[in-house]
């Protein structure tokens, strides 16, 4: 209602010596009477175009949806879904037809694009469409990663961008984005940048270098040891006599924004982020450091996903995917505990909860909107449980300047939950 007026609702039109359809265009369908008064008007056939986006799980839900208007209406109905992307979203297509009653009569693949043939007969209880092909929908993890896959395809597509080029630390967030990159691109247009620092260890060193070599990507090394040491140079009269912290981690963060963003101006390379969802509601990146950036395609995915997808990619390979098969994230990457490599031996256990503890309070506090108090009765820790959600909401202005990335949830930020940044509110239960 923030983008469209509300118009009347419209009558069938009719096919020569065919049916009458109704057309609920998208969200129309979703509401009883817009179907129903096209019914009682004459219509035969229920023609639903959408352009429906996607988020995990939300094929059963628009399924459900459509057999409600079938069984109250008591006639057929195609449902047509584009396919494709647009900023943040992901339409994933898998048009159907369904009968009488709920019946599935056909469905189309999920993500791909598709033309079936439908021949609808009148018989005594109305139009039939004969049955056709029923395409089996893919596993929700392969759903996610087509969604960034595509979507990120699209947005390049779309805003004129051919290259890319991104961080490559040699932890897993950065390996998972440069993969799907190279799936959505090919691996010629994607450029990988290690920029090491006295604490980047041999081993990430070692990881970064197995993943382009699995990928066939390009590769570059700047190092941003000279800058850091000049920023360190300038500042120092003014940091006299105060202890070094975070304010020098972020500077090494940020100096590797400016190496990159320099760099996708000098060579017209969209760069991209590699943040998780699970760092982004916290606050663990830096903004205009690690933040900086055209498209995140993991925005909406926490890290413990991440390292599903990861395993999953390694895995499988599919036709749409550009770069090739086999193990393209080296379990290596997998297997170490993350970690930032800002100071000596860092860990992000040392900042955070373990991920599979943080992202069960995430997604009890983001997805699933609930309380403090109904995490407790889950069994996590009231003060973890608080800390987390105090860093969720002191963390809202950097959401507010990060790039755009792949929605994979009902409540992925900014599109589905906006909060004020000025915000005094918590939930003290």
């Amino acid at each position: 209602m923030r983008q469209f007026n509300r118009g009347d609702i419209q009558g069938p039109y009719a096919i020569p010596n065919g049916p009458r359809i109704g057309s609920p265009i998208c969200e129309d369908a979703w509401y009883e009477d817009v179907a129903e008064a096209m019914v009682e008007s004459g219509a035969e056939i229920l023609v639903v175009p959408n352009g429906s986006p996607y988020f995990r799980g939300k094929f059963d839900y628009r399924m459900n949806a459509m057999v409600a208007r079938v069984v109250e209406n008591e006639v057929p109905l195609v449902y047509l879904n584009m396919v494709g992307g647009q900023d943040d979203q992901a339409f994933d297509g898998g048009s159907f037809v369904l009968n009488r009653g709920g019946e599935l009569a056909l469905q189309l693949p999920l993500f791909d694009t598709a033309i079936a043939h439908v021949d609808f007969t009148r018989g005594p209880d109305g139009w039939v469409a004969a049955s056709g092909e029923k395409t089996a929908l893919p596993a929700e993890i392969a759903q996610d990663y087509r969604a960034m896959v595509d979507s990120l395809r699209d947005y390049f597509g779309k805003t004129g961008f051919k290259t890319c080029l991104l961080g490559l630390s040699g932890g897993i967030d950065s390996a998972i984005v440069a993969t799907i990159a190279a799936d959505a691109l090919g691996p010629e247009n994607v450029r990988c940048v290690m920029l090491p620092s006295e604490y980047t260890s041999q081993a990430s060193l070692d990881d970064a270098q197995a993943v382009v070599d699995a990928l066939g990507c390009k590769y570059d090394t700047v190092s941003i040891a000279g800058p850091r040491a000049a920023v360190a140079e300038a500042l120092a009269p003014l940091f006299a006599g105060l202890d070094e912290g975070l304010t020098e981690e972020n500077i090494q963060s940020r100096m590797r924004g400016l190496l990159l963003m320099a760099q996708s101006n000098k060579f017209g390379e969209m760069l991209l982020t590699t943040g998780n969802k699970s760092e982004v509601a916290v606050g663990y990146a830096t903004i205009y450091g690690d933040m900086a950036g055209g498209y995140n395609p993991i925005k909406d995915m926490y890290k413990t996903r991440v390292f599903a997808a990861c395993r999953w990619r390694n895995e499988n390979h599919a036709p749409w995917m550009l770069a090739p098969a086999g193990e393209m994230i080296p379990v290596a990457i997998i297997d170490k505990p993350p970690t930032a490599e800002l100071r000596p031996d860092q860990k992000d256990s040392d900042s955070l909860p373990p991920y599979e503890i943080l992202d069960g309070i995430l997604e009890m506090l983001v997805d699933n909107e609930a309380s403090v108090a109904d995490c407790v009765a889950r069994g996590y820790d009231k003060d973890t449980v608080k800390r987390v959600e105090h860093l969720l909401y002191i963390s809202e202005y950097k959401r507010f300047q990060s790039g755009p990335g792949t929605r994979l949830s009902r409540h992925a930020f900014w599109l589905d939950r906006r909060y004020p940044i000025a915000n005094k509110w918590r939930d003290n239960s």
